[in-house]
């Protein structure tokens, strides 16, 4: 509301006061010519609002300035994330129960809680969405597989929603049972400010792997009726998004067991603001062409990888020619843009895919 009488007056400024500044001829020059500036910053600051709104590409303006504080420690957790806990240690420990509230604009099935990750350091929001078939009675003592939603850089987990509009195509899909019922989850993303973390541990940086692949997961299966067994997770992205999703995967098949990439690419230096990347030892590292190499044995993980040629189809079809068994690599060559309405479009088949790929509990 702010954006929108600020814009009124700068349009209303120049037809009241235009031919009424005073003074020298510079002065009146430098009055009117602050008139024009004010309405032109006023104009693209409500057309980057009205985006902002439809797309959510920042939940605040301390994700927009990269002001919001979501790292509380970032201590070296090792190579499986866990900080030296086994995951048996992990599923033992007391449950944290979690107050969920609805999201405004999204229906009353969307919620949202703000997670404290204990083995991360990572604090941030966490957005819910359950199926139909979750409440129904006949369902009562089911678990459901889930889902982790991952959005691209800038992004936050109210765009897999708002943007585009993930439970508006799943739901009516889920209800006649061309698609089984999905718990969706998704995280915040941005972790330091407008950075790509590339969803890695980076000790005394951040721990974006372990928020993701740990303590979300815990979080989940603590507050709903959801297994930690991998066969029941599944992970999806979009953009810088859809390089977390095969990442997590790749790296951790005892956690996800399928993987679905919408536009993603395997050399996270194509991400610019990717924090990897500025090493080009970590750059290589976290190349998914390395990391799938590098695994010690191929992990159990099947991966769904679309986009146009040059925007994530050629990306899939070098993984496929990696992929050695268990691991199985669906390349799918679309067509469409980078952009938000492409990978909605392409919810129903990927979730298809998914249906036949991760296993219900």
């Amino acid at each position: 509301m702010t954006a929108v009488a600020l814009t009124v007056i700068a349009v209303l400024l120049p037809l009241l006061l235009w031919s009424r500044a005073r003074g020298p001829a510079p002065v009146r020059v430098a009055t009117r010519a602050s008139m024009v500036v004010f309405a032109q910053a006023t104009a693209i600051a409500l057309v980057f609002i009205g985006v902002n709104r439809d797309m959510t590409f920042y939940a605040s303006w301390g994700d927009l300035f990269g002001t919001g504080k979501y790292v509380n420690t970032a201590p070296d957790l090792g190579p499986d994330g866990l900080g030296g806990k086994k995951a048996e240690q992990l599923n033992e420990a007391p449950k944290v129960q979690q107050p969920f509230e609805p999201v405004e604009g999204l229906g009353g099935r969307v919620k949202k809680t703000e997670l404290d990750g204990k083995i991360s350091g990572v604090k941030g929001d966490v957005l819910v969405w359950l199926p139909p078939q979750y409440d129904d009675p006949a369902y009562k003592d089911k678990k459901f597989p889930v889902v982790e939603l991952i959005p691209g850089i800038p992004g936050t987990g109210k765009s897999w929603f708002q943007g585009l509009k993930a439970h508006e195509v799943l739901e009516p899909l889920m209800k006649s049972g061309k698609v089984q019922p999905f718990i969706l989850v998704s995280p915040r993303a941005m972790l330091l400010g407008n950075a790509d973390t590339g969803c890695a541990n980076l000790p005394g940086k951040v721990n974006a792997d372990s928020w993701f692949s740990v303590d979300v997961r815990k979080m989940v299966t603590d507050n709903f009726r959801a297994s930690d067994e991998a066969r029941t997770w599944g992970v999806a992205g979009y953009s810088a998004g859809a390089y977390c999703a095969t990442k997590l995967a790749i790296a951790h098949p005892d956690r996800y067991s399928a993987a679905v990439s919408l536009s993603g690419y395997n050399d996270p230096g194509q991400e610019p603001s990717s924090l990897v990347a500025k090493d080009p030892q970590l750059r290589a590292a976290h190349n998914l062409k390395n990391l799938l190499k590098a695994a010690p044995k191929p992990p159990a993980v099947s991966l769904w990888i679309s986009g146009a040629e040059q925007d994530g189809y050629l990306s899939g079809t070098d993984l496929k020619a990696l992929a050695q068994s268990p691991t199985q690599v669906h390349a799918e060559k679309v067509v469409g843009g980078h952009n938000l309405d492409s990978w909605s479009k392409q919810l129903p088949q990927t979730f298809d895919w998914l249906s036949k790929t991760v296993k219900a509990p």
